[in-house]
């Protein structure tokens, strides 16, 4: 989809999980590694692949049948972190075009910037491991559980960091937390279709500006980019 005339973004602000960077195989890894210390099976990767985009939370609930605030689950939880920092990059990979959209952002002066709820301790390490550290115009992390997404500050904050208003910024994510954010923001917001997306996610109803199927796609809603984008929409 094609953003509506007149209206293109100045700065780019990504989610990690499911956007940026295909972390799922680390996480269901490192969950299965903690089944196997309480002396449980390994689950497949499609019991866990939803859960992935929304945070440890989940992933402990959906990995023990537990629910927060149950004995024991804060436990396994700060056991799955940390077996997960171990292994942070092992083999979390960018999605196949990410490095051209990013190159192609770069190469046009657009600031982009990364606005996660993984808390800092795991998303430096993990960008440092990558070759992403010090690419970011701005990085902000969910270290303050009570304004991560889907409340605005980040948002926000990450505008301020560029020094842009949030209407001059394009938000693009893969759950409707990240839509939800950008919209009390005032920010344009795009889903990532190729993310942790399941078939219990009705995008249609989360009120996106646009939805892409490609990180190349979002070139398009871009100030200055749209030469830069016919040289990579199909990488």
């Amino acid at each position: 989809m094609s953003a509506p005339t007149g209206q293109r973004a100045g700065g780019v602000l990504l989610d990690l999980d499911g956007t940026l960077l295909d972390t799922a195989p680390d996480l269901i890894d490192s969950l299965n590694r903690l089944r196997d210390e309480q002396g449980l099976p390994p689950l497949a990767d499609a019991e866990f692949l939803h859960a992935v985009g929304h945070g440890s939370i989940p992933m402990v609930a959906r990995g023990f049948n537990r629910h927060p605030g149950e004995a024991g689950f804060d436990a396994l939880r700060e056991r799955f972190l940390a077996i997960y920092a171990e292994s942070v990059s092992q083999r979390t990979r960018a999605y196949a075009g990410v490095d051209a959209m990013l190159d192609a952002l770069e190469a046009a002066a657009i600031p982009w910037g990364i606005v996660t709820n993984k808390p800092g301790w795991l998303t430096r390490p993990l960008l440092a491991d990558l070759g992403y550290a010090g690419r970011p115009a701005c990085l902000v992390t969910g270290d303050d559980p009570d304004r991560r997404k889907p409340h605005p500050y980040p948002i926000l904050e990450a505008a301020r960091q560029l020094d842009l208003a949030p209407s001059a910024c394009l938000v693009v994510g893969d759950t409707e937390r990240d839509i939800r954010a950008g919209r009390q923001a005032g920010a344009m917001t795009l889903v990532a279709l190729y993310g942790y997306l399941s078939g219990d996610d009705h995008v249609e109803y989360w009120g996106a500006d646009g939805l892409i199927g490609h990180p190349a796609e979002l070139l398009r809603w871009v100030a200055d980019a749209t030469t830069t984008h016919r040289q990579v929409s199909a990488v």
